[in-house]
């Protein structure tokens, strides 16, 4: 959740855990306590062996074995976005990509609202506050938007999206941020690209512009981009939903520049 140090970006992304005491031992107790700890448990010889073979970098290593057992149960639960206008993102998250609202938590006090939406069924949603949290904390890949009170009273855009954008700065420069983006897979990224130009979504990518063909960005209401990939192979189609055909559109496209 929001921690009150800023209101400019994208914040973080949360891991639900079972026991949260016993998760910062295990963590003070590896190598996240001080960065001297981290470079002590590295053997000598790790960092100059990651070291990229043709511009490529051997990391098949992080897809073989199990996971350390005190992780087992800890869950990618969330990414949070700050939004200017709840009734906006929710329509978007909700009526266009087909999320649910699963929880949200008003604090008036503080003056700020946060809303988990999340791909699952209304009937999967327990009622009540308590056995809705504890289905939210437990459910992977949720959004957390957060509405800072009187932000949808500002003029134009209000957070950094964290790709090319000034939009916060003092300087009027354009940020090359960490954060890119958010994305969502369907089984057809040309259909249902179509259905979101039909509800009036903006594009930063249709699938057959740029130099990679079948795959799009949408921008949601503030701006965060959300990418929209096939559940299969990438196929490309002769005409996409803006007109572009397949052999049309320019290269490659680092969006944080």
């Amino acid at each position: 959740p929001w921690d009150g140090t800023s209101h400019r970006s994208m914040k973080h992304r949360t891991m639900g855990i079972g026991k949260l005491a016993f998760c910062c031992i295990f963590l003070s107790s590896t190598f996240l306590s001080t960065s001297k700890a981290f470079s002590a448990s590295v053997p000598p010889n790790a960092m100059s062996s990651f070291e990229p073979k043709n511009g490529i970098y051997d990391v098949s290593k992080y897809m073989k074995g199990e996971r350390p057992a005190e992780t087992k149960d800890f869950v990618m639960q969330q990414t949070m976005l700050r939004i200017k206008n709840p009734k906006k993102s929710l329509e978007f998250y909700c009526d266009v990509l087909g999320f649910k609202l699963v929880m949200y938590r008003e604090f008036p006090q503080w003056g700020f609202t946060v809303y988990f939406v999340a791909p699952t069924d209304a009937s999967n949603i327990p009622e009540g506050a308590d056995a809705q949290w504890n289905y939210c904390m437990n459910l992977p890949g949720c959004i957390e938007l957060t509405w800072n009170h009187g932000s949808e009273e500002e003029d134009g855009k209000v957070y950094n999206t964290g790709n090319a954008d000034d939009t916060g700065t003092s300087d009027g420069e354009k940020v090359k941020g960490g954060f890119g983006h958010l994305g969502i897979t369907v089984p057809d990224v040309y259909v249902a690209c179509e259905r979101f130009k039909e509800m009036g979504c903006e594009f930063q990518k249709s699938p057959n512009s740029g130099g990679m063909k079948g795959l799009a960005f949408l921008k949601d209401p503030d701006g965060y981009l959300v990418e929209i990939l096939p559940q299969g192979p990438m196929i490309s189609k002769a005409i996409d939903c803006m007109g572009v055909a397949a052999d049309g559109g320019a290269g490659y496209k680092d969006n944080s520049k």
